[in-house]
């Protein structure tokens, strides 16, 4: 309205007079201009969570703060396109306004920031003096004098009316905000901008994803506006938590799933979970004709340097949620992290710190946005592919290192690329998640072998630290390119890795199938020592599903192949899994026996870990034979090489069998005490259910 009655007061001026022309024109002179101080939009329609958040931005709002030193004048929201910042900002607008904190008015303006028509600067005051009734013709030309009169008039309307909010959305830079600052001590200045702001001096409340039950509540409420009686999320609870996941929890991503839902009243929610999950691209489906995530994003990816969003398409091809500083360098194929480039990422909200110093992540959708841009492109693809290629050479020849680190016994030569067990222990864990992500190119045929060689360096370590569900995953994928290829010896391998992976996770059946299928494979390509493998590890298996006869007849068969070929770190193996099944067949002294020499040959060729194996399976079958003077001093041998190894897992029994002991030989202080320790073992290594039966027979003991 204040720029209509302007220019009609121009128009009049240059025109013929007459009396009503005339009395207009001295009404727009002398009387005051139209304001907008009741500009803030409407609340956003199921606006839901952000609880922290609200009361963040509104304890920065508190007039009553403003007096005091250090007061904060002026927030800042940032985060990723279609996160809500723009929600939130007015949300809390409208709960201080309620609260009357402003009744100055709040002034409302689009910055339009990431748009090709941006809102200049001196566009932005003129916006806001024409908001706040400055006549057109008084307001001067350049930023420092509009701002200047901007800061004069809200001094003015704060002594007559109170303090105003100022809420500058969709900014894009500090320098864009900056000038918009209302000054005095009253006002307050809200901004939102995709990228981080800190040189406003403001308070920053950088904005994430919702939580889980904030993107289901908001599925809900978006459907019940739409229709009252619409129930679909309640209804079907579990494929609304997977939708909302498939969208990231973002709100803009939830919102646009809604529509879609609410435009097909008969659509299950299964079916759009189904559809979102079978697409190549999400992103195409999250787009309901008149608001786009990929659009959303792509405002942001336009603005970025060439440097910046090449190294934004090479993170999106990254295995596993999170990057290390040394697979940046790789993807980058540079020596070093390009950490200015990723700060620049981190500070537009495509790029998130990870779990700790020196990760990085990208939001799930903001990962498909990329490889979509890299899909569309053949240059861009190449570029990708061959980057691809560089991280899975690398994990391969660090995996291969610390695989032999793992395996490393006296006498042998030392490793390299680590300086010692630990070192390359810390690593793998560092990069399991992309390690085990990285295995599944194997189903690209530029990727299989190499991916394949990584499946064999990981089995010990996923074994050690006992992820068995990560075993299982990359052995299956082994499997499947073996077979594929018809490699009879890599998928009997891949058997049989399998086959211990079920057997730990407690899948005894499908364990003995596995091996039975190994053992069949290796048999018809004549291959002997892959076929002793397979009968120790069935042995185990047959062991643990009852069937122990059977289980040392297995371990025999292991045994005197390895005898015959003189693999003697195997034959000690194959004696300890011999004793282990005597034992539970009653035949204790058989089982020291065989236990007895397991530990020797362990000696012999220096594997102190399985010798403390040995020492711990020795001290069971001494305990059976009834002579406990010796299972004490087993079982302190077992702890002793357990430790050095720090073997949480195989510390936890060895504490728990101590505890056994000591409650059998009516010693219930020492034996609970040793429970308790095991218990802390066990909860160190993961094994969360031995920790619990620890710990429940720690409580059982009365001193």
């Amino acid at each position: 309205m204040g720029e209509r009655y302007g220019g009609d007061h121009q128009d009049f001026r240059g025109g013929e007079f007459n009396g009503s022309f005339t009395a207009k024109a001295e009404y727009h002179q002398h009387g005051p201009a139209p304001t907008a101080l009741d500009a803030l939009p409407p609340r956003a329609a199921g606006f839901t969570g952000r609880g922290d958040q609200l009361a963040h931005l509104l304890s920065a709002f508190d007039p009553d703060g403003g007096e005091a030193p250090g007061a904060v004048l002026v927030a800042a929201v940032s985060g990723l396109g279609g996160i809500g910042k723009t929600a939130l900002a007015v949300e809390a607008a409208h709960e201080a306004c309620d609260k009357g904190w402003f009744p100055g008015g709040v002034l409302f303006v689009n910055l339009h920031g990431y748009d090709d028509d941006r809102l200049t600067v001196e566009k932005a005051l003129e916006t806001l003096l024409r908001a706040l009734g400055a006549p057109p013709e008084h307001i001067p030309n350049g930023v420092d004098a509009r701002a200047a009169l901007y800061r004069s008039v809200l001094a003015a309307r704060e002594r007559e009316l109170g303090a105003v909010l100022v809420l500058a959305d969709n900014a894009s830079s500090a320098e864009q905000v900056g000038p918009l600052h209302p000054g005095g001590v009253r006002h307050r200045l809200l901004a939102t901008s995709r990228s981080k702001l800190p040189q406003l001096g403001a308070r920053l409340l950088p904005l994430g994803e919702l939580s889980p039950e904030e993107a289901y509540d908001l599925l809900d409420r978006a459907l019940r506006i739409a229709a009252p009686g619409d129930a679909r999320v309640v209804n079907e609870g579990e494929a609304a938590a997977e939708l909302a996941l498939l969208c990231g929890h973002l709100p803009l991503a939830l919102q646009i799933a809604a529509a879609l839902l609410v435009l097909d009243r008969d659509k299950p929610v299964a079916e759009l979970v189904a559809e979102l999950a079978a697409s190549g691209d999400r992103l195409q489906h999250l787009d309901d004709g008149e608001r786009s995530v990929r659009a959303a994003f792509d405002l942001s990816y336009q603005r970025l340097s060439a440097e910046q969003a090449r190294l934004l398409r090479l993170l999106a091809l990254a295995p596993g949620p999170e990057v290390t500083a040394e697979v940046v360098a790789v993807l980058d194929g540079a020596d070093a992290a390009p950490v200015r480039v990723l700060d620049a990422l981190c500070r537009a909200h495509l790029v998130e710190r990870g779990s700790g110093r020196g990760r990085w992540r990208l939001h799930d959708l903001v990962r498909v946005f990329g490889v979509g841009v890299v899909k569309g492109d053949v240059g861009l693809w190449e570029e990708g592919e061959a980057a691809r290629e560089r991280v899975l050479g690398f994990y391969c020849r660090w995996a291969d290192a610390a695989d032999d680190w793992l395996r490393w016994l006296p006498g042998m030569p030392v490793p390299e690329r680590f300086a010692d067990r630990a070192g390359a222990l810390a690593w793998l864990d560092s990069e399991r998640a992309g390690l085990v992500a990285a295995v599944q190119w194997a189903r690209e045929e530029r990727y299989a072998d190499t991916a394949v060689r990584l499946v064999q360096c990981l089995a010990e370590y996923l074994d050690w630290r006992r992820f068995f569900d990560d075993k299982i995953t990359v052995c299956g994928i082994a499997w499947e390119v073996a077979h594929s290829a018809g490699n009879r010896v890599g998928e009997a391998g891949a058997w049989t890795s399998l086959g211990i992976a079920l057997r730990e996770m407690g899948r005894v059946e499908e364990a003995i199938d596995a091996h039975i299928r190994a053992r069949d494979l290796f048999q018809a390509v004549g291959h002997h020592l892959g076929e002793a493998i397979v009968w120790n590890n069935l042995g185990s298996a047959l062991r643990q599903a009852g069937r122990v006869e059977e289980a040392i007849d297995a371990h025999t068969r292991a045994r005197d192949v390895y005898l015959a070929v003189g693999d003697r770190p195997s034959e000690a193996m194959a004696w300890d899994s011999l004793g282990v099944a005597l034992r539970e067949a009653g035949r204790a002294g058989e089982a020291i026996d065989a236990h007895t020499r397991a530990r020797d040959l362990f000696q012999v060729v220096g594997d102190r870990l399985r010798e403390a194996v040995a020492w711990n399976n020795l001290g069971g079958a001494l305990g059976e034979a009834g002579r406990l003077d010796e299972v004490i001093e087993a079982f302190e041998k077992a702890l002793e090489g357990f430790r050095e190894f720090d073997g949480w897992y195989e510390t936890g029994h060895a504490l728990s069998n101590l505890a056994l002991v000591h409650k059998r030989a009516a010693r219930p202080a020492e034996a609970r005490t040793r429970y308790l320790q095991s218990a802390d073992a066990f909860t160190r290594a993961n094994a969360l259910t031995e920790a619990v039966q620890a710990r429940t027979r720690a409580e059982s003991i009365t001193p």
